[in-house]
């Protein structure tokens, strides 16, 4: 089922989400959901709290990147319970865009390589090292989990510029092709 994606300014994106256990309700289907809900919003990623759900949980599938950056290719993950245990290099500036804040792509800084633990679909834990755009990829859904979004990783200066278009999202004055669910509209989902 295509569930809708909460926009910018939905209180659930600036929480900071909570590990789930194995018995969390209905895993395996909120997992399919959030496949199916990526997939026809043309993502490579989608964390829980898009779609309005405050868990440690989020999904990848770089691999429509995998011409310009090889690594990606068949690059799928469930992360369940993600931590990023560290992070190095220099900082690298790369435009990001987000299915929660639709029609905007800005530079946003970030270190180029991080060492993540999870748990997969199945709970089997997971220690791994990424770099370049794999790990830009993480660190971005990784952001959600923590209330994190792209936007605020900008300066100051750069916020104030996009403000206005930050409340045209909010109050669903943007066009999507697909399902959203915003804060400021009186008829939420759209």
């Amino acid at each position: 089922m295509i569930l809708p994606i909460v926009a910018y300014g939905h209180p659930t994106l600036k929480k900071v989400a909570v590990d789930i256990d194995k018995d969390y309700p209905d895993l395996e289907k909120l997992i399919d959901d959030m496949w199916e809900t990526m997939y026809a919003a043309n993502g490579i990623g989608l964390a829980a709290p898009q779609v309005n759900r405050s868990i440690r949980l989020f999904v990848i599938d770089a691999t429509p990147y995998a011409e310009d950056y090889p690594e990606t290719k068949d690059f799928k993950k469930v992360c369940i319970n993600a931590h990023i245990l560290e992070e190095t290099g220099d900082e690298v500036v790369i435009g990001e865009g987000c299915l929660s804040i639709p029609g905007m792509n800005e530079d946003v800084s970030r270190k180029p390589n991080l060492v993540i633990r999870y748990l997969d679909e199945n709970f089997v834990e997971y220690t791994e090292s990424y770099g370049g755009f794999l790990a830009r990829v993480i660190q971005h859904e990784y952001d959600h989990i923590e209330g994190i979004l792209y936007v605020d990783r900008l300066t100051n200066f750069r916020r104030m510029l996009l403000k206005g278009k930050l409340r045209d999202i909010s109050n669903g004055d943007v066009e999507v092709d697909y399902k959203m669910l915003f804060p400021n509209l009186r008829r939420k989902i759209r």
